[in-house]
C-alpha cells in the first residue's frame, strides 16, 4: 500500500482517488474548498480529507489542478514536499489550443521542478489520458497506457509500481525534458477531440509488435 496525496477536488482528482482507493492504497484528498473535499471524499468511501497548507502525508502527491495554478500551489507547500514525488498532471495549453504556456526550451513539469524543493522530484504522468477513460480503466482486454517522464530513477520506478497497482501498464519515456513530448502529445488529443473524434471517448496508447 502506498499514501498518496491528491490536490484538487476536479474530475481527474475523482478518477485518481477512485481508482487508487480500488488499489488498496491510502488517499488523501486536499483542497482549498473544505466543504467539496469532504463531500469528494465521502463520495468516494475511504478517502481521508487533508488541510490546505499543512503538509501532505502522501509519499507520492499528486497535483491534479489547472496548470496555471501548480507552480504557486508547490511554492506554498515548499519544504512540506520534501522527500515526496510530485506528479504533475497538467497540459499547459494555451486557451485556443495553440501552443503552451511555458517557455519553448521548457515544459510545465520542468517549471514545476523549478519551483519544488531539491529532494522532491517531479515526474510527468496522467496528462496523456481523459479522466473519465481513467475511471473506466482498461476495457475489451485493453490495456491503458501511462506514459512517465522524470529526472529520478527512483521516483519514477515509484510511480510505475503504484500504476501497475491501478491495473495500468506504464511506460518509462525517458528524462524530465520528455515532458514536452508528452504535453505535446495532450495537444494532439485537444487537437482530435476538436477537429476528428470530436469527443472523448479515446485514448492513445502503445501496440508493441512481436
Amino acid at each position: 500500500m502506498t499514501a498518496i496525496s491528491i490536490i484538487g477536488l476536479g474530475n481527474m482528482a475523482r478518477a485518481l482517488a477512485g481508482r487508487a482507493l480500488a488499489g488498496g492504497h491510502a488517499v488523501e484528498i486536499i483542497g482549498r474548498d473544505q466543504v467539496k473535499a469532504k463531500e469528494l471524499a465521502a463520495t468516494l468511501g475511504g478517502a481521508s480529507v487533508g488541510t490546505p497548507g499543512a503538509a501532505p502525508t502522501g509519499d507520492i502527491v499528486i497535483l491534479a489542478m489547472p496548470y496555471a495554478v501548480a507552480a504557486a500551489v508547490v511554492r506554498q507547500y515548499g519544504n512540506a514536499l520534501s522527500g515526496k514525488v510530485i506528479v504533475d498532471i497538467t497540459n499547459p495549453v494555451t486557451p485556443d489550443l495553440q501552443g503552451f504556456v511555458v517557455p519553448d526550451n521548457s515544459s510545465g513539469a520542468q517549471e514545476l521542478a523549478k519551483a519544488a524543493p531539491g529532494d522532491a522530484p517531479v515526474v510527468k504522468a496522467f496528462n496523456t489520458v481523459f479522466s473519465h477513460i481513467l475511471a473506466a480503466g482498461p476495457a475489451e482486454d485493453r490495456p491503458l497506457d501511462i506514459f512517465i517522464a522524470g529526472d529520478d530513477e527512483q521516483a519514477k520506478a515509484r510511480l510505475s509500481a503504484f500504476v501497475e497497482s491501478l491495473g495500468l501498464r506504464p511506460w518509462d519515456i525517458g528524462e524530465l525534458f520528455m515532458a514536452r513530448a508528452l504535453e505535446n502529445v495532450g495537444l494532439l488529443e485537444l487537437g482530435l477531440m476538436t477537429h476528428s473524434v470530436k469527443h472523448t471517448n479515446f485514448s492513445l496508447g502503445l501496440t508493441v509488435l512481436d
